[in-house]
């Protein structure tokens, strides 16, 4: 289990985070969306020991991480440009690794080469990008770890690779409990992969929920009135995030169950009304739109 408290993490004058405080369970696949400069980088490096923190606790398993060598041998991090020994080959990365985690996997290694076919003997500085990330996955799960954190991992891998990538994890995870922590500003493929969420900004965790359960608290509805369009003060009960029409069509999302805003949407007589499902993109537009990080606001 991995659980932060108070946590802080400063640059100069600037905290990257800011008194966090949430856990991850163990045995969960995490994804970690928000807002450029939210700090999800800046956990995950703290969170494997990379960085120590200026205030507050960041556990696992009961154990800080920071200069703790047994806690770290049970954690591999792929940051957003992962890191190789120069003019090294996937196979001398191995043979480096394999002096460092002690559960370290050659017949893992040996079968991920064969899964992805980027020449364990050719240097990863001459592979392109989805290749050289692809090295990465190879030595961090044949280092059977219980906790992998990935930054952007999904970033210069072809949709083929992608779909690996998340069933190789999946195994993992399902055989071995595996813990699993991703960063990423693609949410679509986070979508179909976490199981939970946290959503990042300016230094604190603004909600950490299940997915099915984050879409159960939030309902999108489209309803169409003749000839009298009610205000949105009159939704008002239901706690609307977000209010858009267009002619006599009404789009709204609300905090609140499905029938809770049908029954309130169907008391106005509309021609019309449907739910429709929110992707977990729409769900991230509407919660930093509350907070105020929509494109008006930029741009102003």
């Amino acid at each position: 289990m991995i659980k932060a408290k108070e946590l802080v993490k400063t640059f100069g004058c600037k905290a990257a985070l800011d008194h966090m405080s949430f856990s991850i369970d163990g045995g969960s696949i995490f994804g970690l969306v928000g807002s450029n400069g939210a700090g999800k980088s800046t956990f995950l490096r703290t969170l494997a020991g990379v960085y120590r923190p200026d205030g507050g606790e960041l556990l696992v398993d009961g154990e800080p991480t920071f200069e703790n060598s047994r806690i770290k041998g049970r954690i591999c991090f792929i940051p957003d440009y992962p890191y190789f020994i120069p003019q090294s080959t996937p196979l001398e990365m191995g043979t480096f690794l394999s002096r460092i985690y002690p559960r370290w996997d050659w017949s893992m290694f040996q079968k991920l080469n064969r899964i992805f076919p980027i020449g364990a003997k050719k240097k990863i500085s001459t592979m392109s990008k989805g290749m050289q990330r692809q090295a990465a996955l190879i030595c961090a799960l044949s280092a059977r770890p219980d906790y992998l954190l990935m930054d952007e991992i999904f970033d210069g891998l072809d949709p083929v690779m992608r779909q690996l990538l998340k069933r190789l994890i999946s195994d993992e995870v399902s055989s071995r409990k595996m813990t699993v922590i991703i960063a990423s500003h693609n949410l679509r493929e986070l979508e179909d992969f976490c199981d939970h969420i946290g959503l990042f900004h300016k230094g604190g965790v603004l909600f950490e929920k299940d997915i099915d359960e984050l879409k159960l608290g939030i309902c999108k509805v489209q309803a169409a009135f003749k000839p009298n369009i009610p205000g949105e003060e009159a939704f008002a009960p239901l706690n609307i995030v977000k209010w858009e029409t267009h002619g006599s069509l009404v789009s709204l999302v609300a905090r609140a169950g499905r029938e809770e805003v049908l029954q309130k949407v169907n008391s106005f007589h509309p021609v019309f009304s449907e739910v429709l499902p929110l992707t977990l993109e729409e769900i991230f537009i509407c919660e930093m739109e509350a907070v105020g990080y929509d494109i008006d606001n930029i741009l102003a």
